[in-house]
């Protein structure tokens, strides 16, 4: 499905930031993954602020494209993590395993199930792959924003 058949089934709206909420996000992605590698917070709190980051880099991916969700439509988690190999080439296989990571999310914040300690360390290196691929594709597609990074 392409970024416009979800602009027009309503999944999406257009959406123009300014490099000042571009940044802004940055940041947050930054310290959320910087407070995912705090070891002495539960293994809950890491894996919630390591999702965190990664929601944040799919929503710049569709932001850095024109786009973002619509969150009054359900499944917007799951939209923005899908549409990452669109927004910024990410493999399909890796955004397998980001909505993997989402629905263990879901099922511990809404059944309270547990987060193993191997659902935290892959949720933690995804979320750092996942900015560095970002920044990566913002140096290449994106270059008048490299002198604000």
């Amino acid at each position: 499905m392409s970024l416009e058949n979800l602009l027009k089934i309503k999944q999406l709206q257009l959406h123009n930031p300014s490099n000042e909420a571009l940044l802004r996000l940055l940041d947050a992605i930054k310290r959320n993954i910087e407070d995912s590698q705090v070891e002495v917070v539960s293994g809950e709190t890491r894996f919630d602020a390591a999702y965190k980051a990664i929601m944040q880099c799919a929503m710049l991916a569709l932001w850095l494209n024109g786009y973002r969700t619509s969150t009054s439509q359900p499944g917007h988690h799951q939209t923005a993590i899908q549409t990452l190999p669109i927004t910024i080439g990410l493999p399909q296989t890796t955004a397998i395993i980001l909505d993997g990571l989402r629905k263990q999310r879901n099922v511990s914040d809404y059944e309270g199930d547990p987060i193993s300690n191997q659902a935290v360390i892959e949720c933690v290196k995804q979320a750092v792959k996942l900015y560095q691929d970002m920044l990566e594709w913002i140096k290449v597609n994106r270059a008048e924003l490299n002198a604000l990074l």
